[in-house]
């Protein structure tokens, strides 16, 4: 059903801030720019999109999947462009377990950064954009809530999504192809530097490939109660507790 996000919405005080720091030290191409939004392609089907706000902001989580083969590599070469990595308590900046690695940073409006790699290779089909940062796509937003349990549950039964893991009250993963919803509590901390997490205002769009998807999801949030607005074009949007998601129709790449 879901297969990817094809693009997330964040806030920031500064568009010339974002585009220095997204598009000269990360060099991610600017695909838009007007006087209250920028776009950064960050890999084959995924959009990172920024609009300027008045308002202060609450910082999101987003975590940008790389080869495994191209970690140390990448790290490397982020170093080289004086970006500063964030460190755990004892003091080392590469978390390396048991399923791959990752290391985490910020942007000027505090957005945690995360750059993960699995140990079993190049996650499928996905190609890299660039070649100095090989974002596969981005896999994760993280979706701070008051009930995790609630949340997850219409994740999965709005969306299809599945759960990864040991779901708990306060942490669970629930994924729609590469797409991973990171719904925690409110109470909870992002790691690794202990960052409250605050619900930032954040707006996802996810692929599906199927015609037929939009349709089913529209009788469930039909008999869920929650309204929804078609787009006209096969998809459409909703909110979820203050969380906007737009569904976007994209037919799968032959070849």
């Amino acid at each position: 059903m879901i297969t990817h996000y094809a693009n997330v919405q964040l806030h920031t005080v500064s568009l010339e801030g974002v585009r220095q720091f997204y598009g000269e030290l990360l060099q991610l191409p600017v695909v838009y720019r007007s006087d209250s939004e920028i776009r950064f392609r960050v890999a084959d089907r995924s959009i990172l999109s920024f609009v300027e706000t008045f308002e202060p902001i609450s910082p999101a989580h987003l975590a940008f999947a790389i080869p495994y083969s191209r970690f140390e590599r990448v790290v490397e070469w982020a170093e080289s462009r004086q970006l500063t990595f964030l460190k755990w308590e004892d003091g080392r900046a590469i978390d390396d377990y048991e399923t791959g690695k990752n290391i985490y940073f910020r942007d000027g409006d505090g957005h945690l950064l995360e750059i993960i790699t699995d140990r079993e290779g190049d996650a499928g089909s996905a190609k890299p954009f660039s070649a100095d940062f090989p974002v596969l796509f981005i896999r994760e937003v993280g979706f701070p809530v008051e009930s995790v349990p609630e949340f997850r549950q219409k994740l999965v039964h709005l969306l299809g999504f599945e759960l990864r893991g040991e779901p708990t009250d306060t942490f669970t993963f629930a994924v729609g192809g590469t797409a991973y919803a990171v719904v925690v509590s409110k109470k909870r901390r992002w790691i690794p530097i202990g960052m409250i997490a605050l619900p930032p205002r954040v707006g996802v769009t996810l692929g599906f490939n199927r015609a037929a998807d939009w349709s089913e999801i529209t009788s469930r949030l039909y008999a869920s109660g929650i309204p929804y607005k078609e787009d006209g074009n096969g998809g459409g949007s909703f909110i979820l507790e203050g969380y906007r998601f737009h569904l976007v129709y994209e037919a799968e790449k032959q070849g």
